[in-house]
């Protein structure tokens, strides 16, 4: 009879004990800039109510700048817009989850202006911000260019 008492006594008892829960594993953390792009043909305020128009890519290089503290990427890009009264737009998107960052290259016109419709060529170049540690990958306008490493 002590014995079941003793038994019944430590059922309670150990049923208050919280039950035990899994170790937290490490994850990754996500990706982030820590310092903007140097972009000249970033979208600007008054580009609201300009017609966008489409851009031939002939050319996208990535190199990178070693000599700067921390390194850096540049992207060059070579090719045409549709019109002399064009003016190229270059929008750099943060990185997402998967470590991509999209580049959208266009241009805009104003549609108030008639131009004529000769292509206008253009040579760009943007240098990237400062990233997170990871391997990241460059999408031009939907398109894999190239990818590069920060340490």
């Amino acid at each position: 009879m002590k014995y079941i008492r003793f038994l019944i006594v430590f059922l309670f008892l150990s049923a208050c004990a919280p039950a035990p829960t899994a170790e937290p594993t490490a994850t990754a953390s996500a990706p982030y800039r820590i310092t903007a792009e140097e972009n000249l043909y970033a979208p600007r305020t008054g580009d609201l109510g300009r017609q966008i128009a489409d851009v031939t890519i002939t050319s996208v290089n990535l190199s990178e700048r070693f000599d700067l503290t921390p390194s850096r990427v540049v992207v060059r890009f070579l090719g045409s817009m549709p019109g002399v009264c064009n003016e190229l737009r270059i929008n750099v998107e943060p990185p997402d989850e998967e470590f991509r960052i999209f580049i959208e290259v266009y241009s805009l016109s104003d549609a108030s202006l008639t131009c004529d419709r000769v292509f206008q060529q253009f040579e760009a170049s943007i240098m990237l911000g400062t990233y997170s540690n990871g391997r990241y990958t460059i999408w031009v306008n939907d398109s894999l260019v190239g990818d590069f490493v920060t340490y």
